[in-house]
């Protein structure tokens, strides 16, 4: 076997009918070979796609002999004339042409894969994982991960030509309090101390903008300790952005055609500016979710007034107690879901806190519902009125408090759409979501806590309600939603030292505890703080969307599994007891109760 590494002159996949009679040199990894006597058949495999190679005898004995001793997975080299093929494959870029061999240089072999390559393989995930290097040779894998530069070219380029400077930030900073559990890092050398890895740039972009660099971007790494899900990951990349002298205004129109320019460059679809906005109350009232998916409809209705004096008392007397009844209408959909089906999607709606899910079906124009007795035929027919009901179609009922109602029929309204196959992932449906609440209460610590972060502004008309309802006050933030995913959010910054500071006593911290935190910040805000403002982005998240893969772990190289480890290098791992002692650090077991 010979390790010679002729200079490639072409990737596989770029070969076409015009190279035909050139001389070229390819290299690649086998995919999968066909032995027919005196000829063999190679599909050559790199970055850029498959390729024919034909070895034949009579062309060159000493290229067949060696080709006889290749398998799967082998890293050759080959030299060779392009011709017609005899045979076309309409299915394959390169299926006008194939190579016939002159030389074949066998770079290194390869036992037999764990997983094949190949886009349908049914391996499970644990070892696509495990094997990650071999799963991103998988086209569709190889795809994405090329598809994710694109992205990310698109934005640094578009954002620099736009007057951003990219800025890197440190990734070992001062633990903070509010958002997500930060990930800790020990110190060596300040036995006892820790940093914390950054949940997002957030006070250091705030700071370039104190410093005078007035647009600012960098494409980073952030770290979050959080439950995982579909969407989500330890470790994720942002598009992180600041700008100063700004109001919302102007941070939505350069992300406006940003994202116009994203859409366009990667995908060819021409997003329509300006794109469509909705207050997080008329979101949360119409889609019972601040990221609404609007590709579809079975908007909640507010059916309490026609239900509050009703003999249906599960919803008479939830209205009473000052809670609401609200209805989706499946329209035209009635005969889709049998009983069994209104049950499984009740149970769909109790694990969002519904105690149980009411439901009528209309056919033929006769209400037919267990619930249909106890209303008059006046009650019913305002009701109906009120969903606009018709022949054929399903309503379905949540009554509780205000959150249950909306988090239930909200993610119902979902399920209902994937059963239907109404959502359809080459429909792209943007919405910019504004006026969030600034604060929510937490009744575990008994405390107001940031519904965005400390720092974001209030709006100017609800500054005074801080003393007397903060639950009230509205925040200068504004998030942008594709097709149900929240793929970015950001918010106008507070930049006054004392508004910041009032934020902070609001949220529960002493004078003291906040300059402990955040008094550098605090500090560089008495030296002549600009008005700023900024919006993050989800990179991974995004790309999963324009992807319309399911998963984010498909447009990750490396990425962890659902309990947030590395099947590949088996992290997280334990450590000896000498690096734990230069740390100053000691594992305490847990006792089993």
């Amino acid at each position: 076997m010979t390790s010679k590494l002729l200079k490639r002159t072409h990737m596989c996949g770029t070969l076409h009918s015009q190279n035909i009679n050139e001389e070229i040199v390819v290299n690649g990894w086998v995919q999968k070979r066909r032995d027919l006597g005196g000829l063999i058949f190679v599909d050559l495999r790199d970055r850029t796609g498959l390729l024919q190679i034909v070895f034949d005898k009579d062309i060159s004995l000493d290229a067949f002999n060696k080709a006889e001793t290749i398998g799967s997975e082998y890293v050759i080299c080959v030299k060779g004339k392009v011709y017609k093929r005899q045979s076309m494959n309409p299915n394959l870029p390169t299926g006008e042409i194939e190579i016939f061999a002159e030389e074949l240089h066998i770079l290194n072999t390869a036992d037999t894969p764990p997983i094949y390559i190949k886009d349908d393989d049914v391996v499970s995930e644990n070892l696509r994982l495990k094997y990650r290097y071999l799963d991103l040779r998988k086209p569709s894998m190889q795809n994405n991960l090329i598809f994710r530069s694109k992205i990310a070219n698109i934005v640094r380029n578009f954002l620099t030509e736009d007057g951003f400077i990219e800025v890197e930030t440190p990734m070992l900073i001062n633990t903070t309090p509010e958002g997500a559990r930060d990930y800790l890092v020990p110190s060596r050398v300040n036995p006892g101390k820790f940093y914390a890895l950054p949940q997002s740039p957030q006070l250091f972009k705030q700071l370039l903008m104190v410093s005078g660099m007035e647009r600012y971007f960098q494409i980073v790494k952030c770290f979050r300790d959080e439950d995982l899900r579909a969407d989500r990951q330890p470790e994720f990349t942002q598009i992180d952005c600041e700008m100063s002298f700004v109001d919302m205004e102007d941070i939505i129109e350069v992300n406006q055609r940003l994202l116009q320019k994203v859409f366009k460059d990667a995908l060819n679809i021409d997003i329509q500016l300006p794109i469509q906005r909705m207050s997080y109350k008329e979101a949360m009232e119409r889609y019972g979710s601040d990221k609404p998916d609007i590709r579809f409809g079975f908007e909640l209705v507010d059916v309490s007034k026609p239900v509050k004096t009703s003999g249906f008392k599960v919803f008479s007397s939830t209205v009473e107690n000052g809670g609401f009844v609200k209805a989706i209408n499946i329209e035209g959909y009635g005969d889709k879901f049998s009983r069994k089906d209104i049950t499984s999607l009740e149970e769909v709606a109790k694990t969002y806190g519904a105690k149980g899910l009411a439901w009528m079906k209309i056919v033929e124009e006769e209400v037919v519902s267990p619930i249909a007795k106890f209303f008059t035929e006046e009650e019913l027919s305002h009701l109906l009125k009120k969903v606009n009901g018709k022949s054929g179609d399903l309503i379905l009922f949540v009554a509780d408090k205000f959150d249950i109602v909306h988090d239930a029929l909200g993610h119902l309204r979902l399920e209902v759409a994937k059963r239907l196959n109404l959502l359809n992932p080459d429909e792209f449906k943007l919405l910019w979501v504004t006026e969030f609440p600034l604060l929510e209460h937490d009744p575990e610590e008994n405390r107001y806590v940031a519904k965005h972060h400390p720092f974001t502004s209030p709006m100017d008309e609800d500054i005074e309600l801080l003393d007397t309802a903060p639950e009230k006050v509205r925040a200068k933030a504004y998030d942008i939603v594709l097709n149900g995913h929240e793929i970015g959010g950001g918010s106008i910054r507070i930049y006054s030292s004392q508004l910041q500071e009032k934020m902070f006593k609001v949220l529960g911290f002493t004078e003291k505890e906040a300059w402990e935190k955040f008094g550098y910040l605090l500090e560089a805000f008495k030296y002549g703080t600009p008005p700023h403002g900024g919006i993050a982005y989800g990179l991974d998240r995004l790309v999963m969307i324009l992807t319309k893969e399911a998963n984010i772990r498909q447009v990750i190289a490396f990425p962890k599994t659902q309990n947030a480890t590395c099947l590949l290098t088996n992290a997280p791992s334990f450590v000896d007891e000498k690096q734990l002692k230069e740390l100053s650090i000691q594992i305490q077991t847990q006792k089993e109760s």
